[in-house]
């Protein structure tokens, strides 16, 4: 396929309600913050927008996560991921390389912090950071990260798979003594209007939107198309298709059938009630959006 077709869908509806209650949080908590931290998977659709107003000219570091997934090939789109809106002090860090990102963090903080006006915290020794970015994108695990390198300590946020866990702007949660640091989690934001479907879609693919509010079908389908237009053929092996396929019935089949994902159904016939076993093509397009998830599917960058 030269393109691939959206069926007319409508982003509005991905747009949670307490999503604007986070941006006004998160608006009222920069006047106390030295220093943005943001956090994203995909270097350009993964960043929101709506921020660009309220960033000002304060430092701003950009951690692209998972560089290990991310198609070599590729890389130039990641390296020019746009601090170009960032203000002033602007430096991109990524996961997956050679030097931990929580090593290079705290030191990059504080030259960025210390080369950079700070206004009316001109006489605070103690750095506030706010971190922030899409939802579902490591925020809160980056904390607990540079906690546990910094200070020895546990665990001060909760972290979890799915999108929204962070749902207000939480206290203070210092991740370092010298010099003292503060990071402050905030829930994660998306635009009130996506930019266009297809944004919307790579965002889902990567967990920053529920695969149910979009629809593991179609997820599914945008995926298949753009593992073929980047030639990223490593599902055909993984689920014993003969070759590369651009129909996803036929592909979800073939996961169904790899993963061991049916159902049973009941079936009405002229002599009674039948149950059959059939493939749940449902659970074979959430199984194959995980294996891309994982990395299975080979290093794919979606921008």
């Amino acid at each position: 396929r030269e393109r691939f077709d959206f069926g007319g869908r409508d982003v509005a509806s991905w747009f949670p309600r307490h999503m604007a209650k986070g941006m006004r949080q998160m608006q009222s908590a920069l006047r106390r913050a030295d220093c943005l931290l943001e956090r994203c998977h995909i270097p350009l659709s993964g960043r929101n927008p709506a921020l660009k107003e309220a960033l000002g000219i304060r430092p701003h570091v950009l951690v692209l996560n998972k560089m290990d997934l991310a198609d070599p090939r590729r890389q130039p789109v990641s390296a020019g991921a746009g601090l170009g809106w960032a203000g002033l002090g602007a430096a991109v860090v990524a996961q997956g390389v050679p030097v931990p990102v929580s090593l290079q963090i705290v030191p990059l903080v504080a030259r960025l912090v210390a080369e950079s006006p700070r206004y009316h915290r001109a006489e605070s020794s103690e750095f506030n950071i706010l971190v922030i970015g899409v939802p579902n994108v490591g925020k809160s695990s980056l904390i607990n990260s540079l906690r546990r390198l910094h200070l020895k300590k546990g665990k001060a946020t909760t972290v979890g798979a799915e999108p929204g866990i962070t749902k207000s702007v939480l206290t203070r949660i210092q991740v370092c003594e010298k010099p003292l640091m503060y990071l402050v989690d905030t829930p994660g934001v998306l635009p009130p209007k996506l930019g266009d479907v297809e944004t919307g879609m790579k965002l889902a693919l990567c967990g920053a939107i529920h695969d149910h509010m979009v629809g593991e079908d179609i997820m599914a389908d945008y995926l298949l198309y753009t593992l073929n237009k980047q030639q990223q053929f490593r599902y055909v092996q993984r689920y014993g298709l003969g070759e590369p396929c651009d129909r996803i019935e036929a592909v979800l089949k073939s996961v169904a059938l790899a993963q061991g994902r049916t159902q049973k159904v009941t079936v009405l016939t002229g002599t009674g009630n039948v149950n059959v076993t059939v493939l749940n093509h449902t659970a074979a397009a959430y199984e194959f959006l995980r294996d891309f998830r994982a990395g299975y599917l080979g290093r794919v960058t979606l921008d």
